[in-house]
């Protein structure tokens, strides 16, 4: 059975399921933490699959560097 196809009773059961293994106030805390840790991966998955790599990327040079190319 693929994952994909859980449906919105499977979302609220797991929610239930959260709300009564973390409680309520640590559900905010999981939610933030995975977010950030979705959001990091989706920009890693971007930046293979568009072929860059962190050392190559222009925008994050540090003023040094900028101030060594530009001469």
């Amino acid at each position: 059975m693929p994952f994909g196809n859980i449906g919105i009773g499977g979302l609220v059961l797991i929610l239930i399921i959260a709300l009564i293994i973390f409680g309520p106030s640590k559900l905010p805390e999981l939610g933030r933490a995975f977010g950030r840790t979705l959001s990091e991966f989706k920009g890693a998955t971007r930046g293979l699959v568009n072929g860059e790599d962190e050392d190559k990327r222009p925008e994050e040079k540090t003023p040094e560097t900028a101030a060594s190319n530009a001469k």
